[in-house]
């Protein structure tokens, strides 16, 4: 979208749009767009808020106002919390997944967890018809044999070839995350963005698989890799609460 808003200007159609990764859009300028701190695929926050909704697209629509650009402007409040859904009517574990085996390196432990949350996906595909993963092409089990070979300190190919090394890394990693969260939202239970996000960053592998992926991207001579090391990998927020652990 933000290079989408460079052509349509050129036509003499004002533009704006909703950011919600922030670094994407500082490197391609659009011609104005509103950063909004939420949860991925929320640009506009949680469902069925119309009145929250309201103000960001309010927010968004200002910036129209603004004749001289490229201009990005932080939302700035966090959506809020919502239950992302109930779960499915008469839900019951689909399966008995067993404890994480303490041995094993860090690769093989993000192979195991991605395996035992295979059977909630499954949940979660039927219980809303459709599912954000795709834009990789790969299996969740084959993102994580992607990243087991940046673990083990070889650079694999690129899985598309229209993309750079720090492109494909970080959707391998967006969409490993998204199909984390989609697992974890038909869970048992009632879940918000913020405690499923809580979950995902304290709780599981997949994030200090991202943390140690966050310090291979730093220590690189690739500059495709170093966005990775700054923060669009791994949320400000977050960053501040991991660091305090």
């Amino acid at each position: 979208m933000s290079a989408l808003g460079h052509y349509l200007e050129e036509e003499g159609i004002p533009t704006t749009q909703i950011s919600l990764v922030r670094e994407h859009t500082v490197a391609l300028a659009p011609p104005r767009a509103l950063w909004v701190p939420f949860m991925l695929g929320r640009p506009f926050g949680v469902p069925n808020d119309a009145a929250f909704q309201r103000e960001v697209l309010l927010a968004a629509l200002k910036l129209l106002e603004r004749e001289n650009g490229p201009i990005l402007e932080d939302f700035p409040v966090d959506a809020p919390h919502d239950s992302l859904s109930p779960p499915p009517a008469g839900l019951a574990c689909p399966v008995s997944f067993p404890q994480m085996k303490p041995e094993g390196t860090l690769a093989e432990k993000l192979a195991d967890e991605v395996s035992q949350l295979q059977a909630w996906h499954a949940v979660a595909i039927r219980h809303r018809g459709r599912t954000t993963l795709g834009v990789t092409g790969l299996s969740p089990a084959e993102i994580a044999d992607y990243l087991k070979s940046w673990l083990n300190g070889n650079v694999p190919t690129t899985f598309r070839d229209d993309i750079s090394q720090g492109d494909a890394l970080k959707l391998a990693c967006d969409e490993l995350k998204a199909y984390y969260y989609e697992a974890k939202a038909v869970q048992p239970g009632q879940h918000s963005d913020k405690s499923i996000q809580s979950w995902f960053w304290l709780d599981t592998v997949a994030s200090r698989v991202f943390l140690q992926i966050r310090a291979i991207a730093r220590d690189s001579t690739d500059p495709s890799l170093k966005p990775l090391a700054a923060l669009s990998l791994i949320p400000r927020a977050v960053d501040m609460v991991l660091q305090r652990e």
